[in-house]
Formats: structure tokens, sequence, C-alpha cells
């Protein structure tokens, strides 16, 4: 009887000095290339790490969801780091005990979480931030998803692309690649734009991701939009009225609505909005 009291003291001291072991009833260690429910793991590098969150600007109040996130380095050093809330989603249970543990080692386990689950069937829209290390199979599969995020959402792929969705930043270090977005409002359509002066403009937007162009109705002349840009809810495009007045606009989109400001060559400034017809 002593025996076995002694031996269960000492599993339980082992299990406490352990805590990933406490949770899976093993010595869990992750193992390079091990296979995964779609993809096999390979950590991140930490350069790489802390330079996808600074492109996506992290600060203390986004909320930073890592799809598929291994050992949990990524949502660890959101929290550690950028002092973000942030939430992974990794499949593996075993795996998520070992990064919920790593985010405790590391004392962000108020601010980190690791959770077990499916990234395709798990709700992350509230995040500000979305970051990943797929293959490009998941990524054009996660697309629809996260296009139907709050525009201005940030998101940031190890490595892989967004197929025809053109990133808005590419960074490289050590041969890696690392690609940004920002999901784009949703602007196309026909909209009445109301100048300073009182008159009104008919324009209609184009779109394709992030990328706009367009036309407005200038009397009798069809004129085309210039140097159109849209990134998340920040809009800029220019004309040049029938009087040949170049008028430049710069704006923010709110759903249906936009307004910002308007300045002229000569220097004239107003404001503008807009409204979808």
């Amino acid at each position: 009887m002593n025996a076995l009291r002694l031996f269960a003291v000492a599993a339980v001291a082992a299990l406490l000095s352990n805590p990933a072991a406490a949770q899976t009833g093993t010595d869990y260690q992750p193992q390079v290339g091990q296979q995964g429910k779609d993809v096999i793991w390979v950590p991140t590098p930490d350069d790489i790490v802390d330079r996808m969150l600074t492109m996506a600007q992290v600060r203390p109040d986004d909320y930073v969801v890592d799809l598929g996130a291994g050992d949990g380095k990524i949502a660890i050093a959101a929290a550690r780091k950028f002092g973000a809330k942030s939430l992974g989603i990794e499949y593996n249970p075993d795996m998520a005990r070992h990064a919920q543990g790593n985010a405790r080692k590391a004392g962000v386990a108020d601010k980190a979480h690791i959770q077990q689950g499916d990234i395709f069937a798990t709700d992350f829209r509230s995040a500000t931030v979305v970051t990943m290390y797929l293959l490009p199979a998941l990524n054009l599969k996660l697309r629809p998803t996260i296009l139907a995020m709050k525009p201005g959402t940030r998101v940031v792929s190890h490595s892989f692309t967004m197929d025809d969705w053109e990133p808005d930043e590419i960074s490289s270090m050590d041969g890696r690649r690392m690609y940004f977005w920002s999901v784009p409002a949703s602007v196309q359509g026909n909209w009445r734009v109301t100048v300073p002066e009182g008159g009104a403009l008919d324009i209609t937007l184009d779109q394709r991701y992030q990328k706009i162009s367009g036309t407005v109705e200038l009397g009798s002349i069809q004129g085309g939009l210039r140097e159109a840009r849209l990134s998340g809810t920040n809009i800029a495009f220019a004309i040049v009225d029938a009087a040949g007045v170049r008028r430049s606009f710069t704006g923010r989109v709110d759903g249906r609505s936009m307004q910002g400001t308007v300045r002229t060559d000569a220097g004239a400034e107003g404001r503008w909005t807009a409204v979808m017809r």
C-alpha cells in the first residue's frame, strides 16, 4: 500500500510539473512533419511570426485568430508582444492542449486561448486579424468566409496566396514570403455623390476584390474615374468635370454610404457624401 501511495504521489507531481501532460495523459511532444487533418505540422519561425503580426499592425485592442494554430506560437506572440487578445484554432486535440500549456508557460493564458476545432466549422467572424500557414487549396476554401468578414479585417498568410485575390503587400525574409490583405468594402454599383456646392454627381463603380474602376455622368459625357483605389473601408478616386476642374475624393465606406473630403487642384476643399442608389 505504501508503495502504491508513493507511486501515486510521484505521478501527481510529474503531471503538475507538466501541464500539457496533465491534460493529455501523456508527455506529448509534437513532431515536425506530423500529419494533421488537412496539412502536416511545420512550425513558423519566430522572426516570421513577428513580421506577420507587424504587417497586420496588431494592437492591444485587436482580436487575432490563428487558423491552424499548431503549437500556439502565433496566438501567444500576439498576446505577449503585441498585447492583443488571441485565439488559436487547432484540429488535433493533443496539440491544442499542448499549445494552451505553452500559453500558460508564457504567462499569457488570460489573453491567448488555443481551442480544439475545425477551422471550417468554427465562427471566427469577430476577429480583427486573421493569420494562417495552411495550403493554397485551404486558403481558397476559406476565401469566401474571409471576404464576407467586416471590411478592414486584416489577413496575413505565411507562404501561400489567395489565388487571384492579389495581396496588398508581400514581405520576404530568408526566402520565405508573407502575404497581407485588408478585406475590402463592397462598393460595386451606382452611387449619388453630393459635392460641397450642393450639386450631385452620379458615378458607377466596378469592383474585383480591392481593385475598383468606374465612370461618372457629366451631362451627355461619360467620364472615367482616375486613380480609383480601395483599401478596406478607405476609398479614393478623382474626376475631371465638364469644366476641366479636377476633383480628388478621399473618404470611407460605411455600408451603403460614403463620406469624406474633396479637393480641387486650385486648393479648394470641402466635404462630400454618397449613397448607393
